[in-house]
């Protein structure tokens, strides 16, 4: 345990993400009252996992609340690749749909590249794709992953000004370690990435100027592994006995720290409200409407 006694400012996602939600909202209104059309997201969940069904109910209720419309594709989870792929191939040829979202993990006879794949950068909105990676990586127009963006955008609320500070990224998934890394890297950041396998993971950590934890792993990360004063960007969400919890030990670790996000109620409002938003943009995009009026 931590011998330090601080009181971290604490960094909570919410507000953030209901201040970027309203201005989506007057996106969306501008683009109805442009065009006539109502911006639509597509959601495509493959099998009966109840936290997906669960967390897609959320998105499409979080649309209709901000002014879009949701479509819910839901398929038999003996589904085969090529079915769901025609199926998402379908949405992306689809005029009135401008954002598809496809719920993961899918079941494992299924080619998850090749469905992300099928929604072509223009309505990824989740950020999943190979288009939209590459995009993040050389910081040109496109969408970000969902979990990773808002992280950006929560840490710049909160005036973190990552330029030149060392940031270590624990975890390496290709929607959310490796993006957060090239975001970080993007905005002059120094990068570290590591994962569960890295050798003496904590000697690396108590370098950090910030750590992002995005393993999987609950109550990974510890207090004798961070430096005094760091930033924790906690993106993990955990079941445990003691309920959902992170990647970092939080009552641990946070006397350590200069800020910290909480579970729940940290990164993830920010996951949401960032696909949400980037939804509207790929309408706005889609039908010709400035973003920016």
């Amino acid at each position: 345990m931590s011998t330090t006694t601080t009181n971290p400012v604490v960094i909570k996602g919410k507000p953030i993400a209901d201040a970027l939600l309203a201005d989506c909202e007057k996106r969306v209104r501008r683009i109805i009252e442009k065009t006539g059309v109502t911006p639509c997201l597509a959601t495509v969940l493959v099998g009966s996992d109840p936290a997906s069904e669960k967390y897609v109910d959320r998105k499409g209720k979080l649309c209709v609340k901000h002014g879009m419309k949701s479509i819910k594709i839901h398929m038999a989870d003996t589904s085969t690749t090529e079915e769901v792929v025609a199926k998402v191939t379908e949405l992306a040829n689809d005029k009135s749909v401008h954002g598809i979202l496809v719920q993961h993990p899918m079941p494992k006879q299924i080619d998850e590249r090749a469905v992300f794949e099928a929604i072509g950068g223009a309505k990824d909105v989740d950020g999943v794709t190979f288009h939209s990676f590459g995009t993040m990586t050389y910081a040109l127009p496109g969408f970000g992953s969902a979990t990773p963006e808002g992280i950006m955008r929560m840490m710049k609320a909160y005036d973190i000004d990552v330029k030149g500070k060392h940031a270590v990224v624990i975890g390496r998934s290709v929607i959310l370690g490796k993006p957060m890394a090239m975001l970080l890297l993007a905005s002059h950041a120094t990068v570290t990435i590591c994962h569960s396998r890295t050798v003496d993971l904590p000697s690396i950590t108590r370098m950090a100027d910030i750590v992002v934890a995005a393993v999987g792993i609950a109550d990974f990360v510890k207090a004798d592994w961070l430096k005094e004063g760091v930033i924790v960007i906690d993106a993990g969400f955990n079941p445990s006995p003691k309920g959902n919890v992170g990647d970092v030990d939080y009552d641990d670790c946070a006397p350590k720290c200069s800020m910290i996000t909480p579970v729940p109620g940290g990164v993830g409002p920010m996951t949401l409200a960032v696909l949400i938003d980037q939804t509207s943009i790929g309408a706005a995009r889609q039908l010709g409407v400035s973003e920016l009026e």
